[in-house]
């Protein structure tokens, strides 16, 4: 797996075999990241089951203020702090090792890029994007990533559906805040 733009492109990212983990596929990515290249520079990222931190890797890679990384697994979070070291962008990835639910409680950012990529079987996106919103934690025009196996995310007041993509067995869908 490799940055595929920006200032890292071509770096090997370190990857892990944890059961339940699946990497977005460089050419996943590559299309995802051409989808939202414009909404990227300077922009407050938060990549939320980060795994090997491959989505928010690139968005620092494509100009991004900085990354939220969060995920509760420990050997994810050890090879994500090998990648940013690695890279030389420790002062722009803030790294959790915690339940996606105990950050956002916690959080006292806010959000221009969610990345939201779960573990498939945990169908907990719907309830993210409602915290999200009640709890204030999305900037102005903000963008939320979604990247799941089936189509069962719920259309809300607050958020317009931008983008929809299918990629063998998983969509990629894009949403942006109506709210600013």
């Amino acid at each position: 797996m490799k940055i595929i733009s920006g200032s890292l492109k071509g770096r090997t990212i370190n990857s892990y075999d944890i059961e339940g983990t699946r990497p977005t596929m460089d050419r996943v990515k590559e299309s995802l990241f051409g989808m939202i290249q414009n909404n990227i520079k300077n922009s407050v990222c938060l990549d939320l089951f980060a795994g090997s931190g491959s989505l928010g890797l690139e968005a620092i890679s494509n100009g991004s203020k900085c990354c939220h990384f969060v995920d509760s697994n420990k050997k994810c979070i050890d090879t994500l702090k090998e990648n940013i070291k690695k890279f030389n962008i420790s002062d722009k990835a803030f790294i959790y090792n915690k339940d996606y639910m105990d950050y956002l409680k916690n959080c006292n950012d806010k959000f221009d890029i969610v990345f939201l990529d779960p573990p498939y079987k945990m169908h907990c996106i719907n309830e993210i994007i409602r915290f999200l919103h009640q709890n204030k934690l999305l900037k102005g025009k903000s963008l939320i990533i979604c990247e799941v196996d089936e189509l069962y995310l719920e259309d809300t007041n607050f958020l317009i559906r931008v983008k929809e993509r299918k990629y063998g067995d998983k969509y990629i869908i894009i949403f942006e805040n109506n709210e600013f």
